[in-house]
């Protein structure tokens, strides 16, 4: 198939473009490079089934250019920072919605009829039901990152039986692995190495969270897209991630253990009842029942040993 890949030279997304090539796929590449990175395609950047476009997606005519002759649209391009702090409101719009907009409507257009999202966790918000199922609801997010993703949840619906296309929108974890430039445990290690001796927590500590491996991330993508597609489904929502959690305290111990280090650990005690942020959910766990009952099932069954396992990894690029 020829697949369209928005935010392919990011982190998620340069393991799906790498996946998709090993399937004997023709690929599509749009990345505006904010986030993503060229190098993180070197291992597939030469292959003649792959075709990389630096541009931006919030411009329209690019989003129209990218999406003709494709058959399907893995759409992960967006600002992935979750705390307001770091990003406007008004950015986080333009890049998660306007832009989801944009690639739709490139699609209809096109006649593209198949598409994949890369949603979010945090459209739950502080979920009363853990491990939190697809069909549980009202969504209020608490964040509006969140919102964004919710939104653009709302419109692909809207477009796909509107239009009669299939689409999926995954409800991701706490995806960490190669390639990672933020979250816990980069800023762990960030923190560890400019200073051994402490290791600041946000939060009171005890936030308890899902993560899953990008690997098993990429492959849920791909496999559940697939056989939606060939159930003719008109849309789904998954959630992608693994049947526990993991506390932001254990995660801290996990990392210095890792590195041989024995720092002070303290919190800074939060905000809102101890979260790290405001609009930091602090319980999440999601349901994969549904994911895995479609034939997927991750790799890396614990967010232990997810964790351990994307500590190592984080820490050889650290070295690189």
């Amino acid at each position: 198939m020829r697949f369209l890949v928005t935010g392919g030279a990011g982190f998620i997304g340069s393991h799906l473009v790498e996946l998709l090539v090993s399937e004997g796929h023709s690929v599509t590449v749009v990345d505006n490079l904010s986030t993503g990175r060229v190098e993180f395609l070197k291992g597939v950047m030469g292959n003649p089934r792959l075709r990389f476009i630096e541009a931006d997606l919030l411009r329209p005519e690019v989003a129209r250019e990218a999406a003709r002759g494709v058959d399907a649209v893995f759409h992960l391009a967006a600002n992935p920072e979750v705390r307001i702090g770091q990003q406007s409101p008004e950015s986080i719009y333009r890049q998660n919605v306007e832009m989801t907009y944009n690639v739709l409507e490139s699609m209809r257009v096109a006649g593209v009829r198949a598409l994949a999202f890369a949603s979010s966790s945090t459209v739950y918000g502080d979920a009363k039901v853990i491990p939190t199922p697809e069909d549980y609801g009202p969504l209020y997010p608490i964040s509006v990152y969140g919102g964004s993703k919710l939104a653009s949840e709302g419109l692909i619906s809207g477009y796909a039986f509107t239009f009669d296309w299939t689409a999926v929108s995954f409800r991701l974890a706490n995806v960490v692995g190669p390639r990672s430039t933020h979250g816990v445990i980069y800023d762990f290690i960030s923190k560890l190495r400019r200073n051994s001796s402490s290791l600041e927590v946000l939060g009171d500590g005890t936030q308890s969270k899902s993560y899953v491996h990008v690997r098993d991330t990429v492959k849920a993508m791909y496999q559940l897209l697939m056989k939606a597609i060939d159930k003719g489904v008109r849309y789904e929502a998954f959630n992608v991630g693994t049947p526990d959690r993991v506390s932001v305290l254990e995660i801290a111990h996990i990392v210095a253990e890792a590195m041989g280090l024995t720092p002070q650990v303290y919190t800074t005690g939060g905000v809102d009842g101890g979260r790290g942020w405001k609009g930091d959910v602090k319980v999440m766990q999601l349901s994969v029942d549904k994911a895995m009952s479609w034939g997927w099932a991750p790799e890396v069954k614990s967010s232990r040993d997810v964790v351990r396992r994307a500590v190592a990894e984080a820490l050889s690029e650290f070295k690189a």
